[in-house]
């Protein structure tokens, strides 16, 4: 999964650069499609896959604030 994650990532930089070039020269509206694209599909695409494999096998309760945790941080402040 992580394979897919870098191939994705570069293919994704590669887009923006590209529709970079083509902006600077002289074709600003395909060039704006892909950089939008590219975007788009940070956004929808790699966001989503990264977070699933960064949260995979973690309790989402050690990352919340409940009164469980509120008190296990008030006696590591005492301490």
């Amino acid at each position: 999964m992580n394979l897919i994650l870098k191939i994705l990532g570069i293919i994704i930089l590669a887009a923006i650069g590209t529709g970079f070039y083509f902006r600077l020269n002289d074709d600003i509206l395909l060039g704006d499609k892909i950089i939008g694209i590219a975007v788009l599909a940070s956004a929808f695409i790699l966001m989503p896959i990264f977070l699933y494999v960064r949260w995979k096998g973690k309790k989402l309760e050690d990352y919340t604030l409940s009164e469980e945790n509120f008190k296990k941080m008030r006696e590591n402040e005492r301490n």
